[in-house]
């Protein structure tokens, strides 16, 4: 079976916005039933209702310099703040301090720390991703809002806004969010095995990101496609099921509503598939996470035969990052991958700068025997 792997990355990066419930969230769910369609498989785009978060006007303006930025999308969002800027540490006022979406950075620590504390007025967060500019944090509580208002900003104003806070300069940040009632989907998949009896395969990644997010998405759908590819023209044992999840910025909303749909399933799977983050992206160090000795065994064979060797992995027993963790909850059996990305939630991911080909098409290649092997 042919890959196209490198057209499936460009049509993925065509649509420029996949943020959950958007125009370019839907037309991502059109173009996979689409590509599901054409070898012969059948779609189901399993539309269900979302409560929209568009912001409009946020900044934080201090002597009249207004600097914009972006909402936590799980934070308790008052239209107007006004307070002395203080170091987050201080515990009062509007906290500041450095962030980075990327796991264990010492500043968003002590955000989610100070989050949970709830001591301050609002926070003004200043993104130090891999890349100057803005990489937004995932709103993991997203259906549960908690603490005070939180705005993003872009990290070339983190001397001025430091400075400020030092100085205890009063800060006036202002919301402007509108709420959109609409509709989001996940597509959905099922190639029947010749022994439907057995417990089913499951393979899942998202479909929704904060921006364009060409590195961080595309890799986890190169290889979900491939696997539908592989399956439609060789039928497996067992029944594989394919989901592709939007709402994943957003507390996994998308993978939550396909658990509750499917009851028991996290459970009762042979084995969950979890395609992550960042497997398309240049310089990224792959992260293993199984959830027994055999899945860890099989998926670090067939790994190094396309000579690709995880970084980091994590321990089995504990719960693992990304969408896995929602499996791992409901005591399910999973192999999940991931990766590390310069370029992480931030809006410059894009095609071709940030993808190395050749290894996610290698990652592809193993992925493909993964699911092989527990497909029979």
């Amino acid at each position: 079976v042919q890959h196209p792997i490198q057209a499936d990355i460009a049509a993925w990066d065509e649509i420029l916005d996949h943020r959950t419930g958007s125009s370019g969230d839907a037309a991502t769910s059109a173009w996979l039933a689409s590509a599901i369609a054409a070898v012969g498989a059948v779609p189901h785009i399993d539309a269900f209702s979302f409560d929209r978060l568009i912001p409009q006007k946020c900044s934080i303006t201090i002597d009249e310099q207004c600097v914009d930025g972006v909402p936590l999308f799980d934070c308790l969002i008052s239209p107007l703040v006004e307070a002395p800027l203080c170091p987050l540490a201080i515990g009062k006022g509007i906290g500041v301090t450095t962030f980075s979406p990327s796991a264990r950075h010492p500043g968003t620590e002590a955000l989610l720390q100070a989050r949970e504390k709830n001591l301050h007025q609002g926070i003004v967060a200043i993104s130090e991703g891999g890349t100057e500019g803005l990489s937004l944090l995932n709103a993991d509580q997203f259906s549960r809002a908690y603490g005070p208002p939180v705005l993003q900003v872009d990290g070339r104003h983190k001397d001025s806004l430091m400075r400020a806070a030092t100085n205890g300069l009063t800060g006036r940040m202002s919301f402007e969010i509108d709420q959109q009632s609409t509709q989001t989907s996940n597509v959905q998949t099922t190639v029947r095995g010749t022994d439907p009896s057995l417990a089913p395969l499951v393979i899942m990644t998202p479909k929704s990101a904060w921006w364009t997010c060409t590195a961080e998405r595309s890799g986890g759908i190169v290889a979900w496609l491939a696997c539908i590819r592989h399956f439609a023209a060789n039928p497996p044992r067992r029944n594989v099921l394919f989901t592709a999840n939007t709402g994943h910025e957003l507390g996994h909303t998308g993978l939550e509503h396909y658990l509750r749909e499917h009851k028991n399933l996290g459970a009762t799977a042979h084995a969950w598939i979890h395609l992550g983050a960042n497997l398309a992206a240049v310089d990224s160090i792959l992260r293993f996470q199984p959830s027994n000795d055999e899945l860890s065994t099989m998926g670090i064979t067939h790994l190094a035969a396309v000579d690709i060797h995880p970084g980091s992995f994590a321990s089995i027993g504990a719960r693992p990052g990304g969408e896995a963790c929602n499996i791992y909850d409901e005591g399910g059996q999973y192999l999940s991958l991931l990766g590390s990305n310069r370029w992480f939630h931030h809006p410059d991911d894009r095609w071709p700068h940030s993808i190395d080909l050749d290894r996610i098409t290698r990652i592809t290649d193993a992925v493909v025997g993964i699911a092989k092997d527990l497909a029979a």
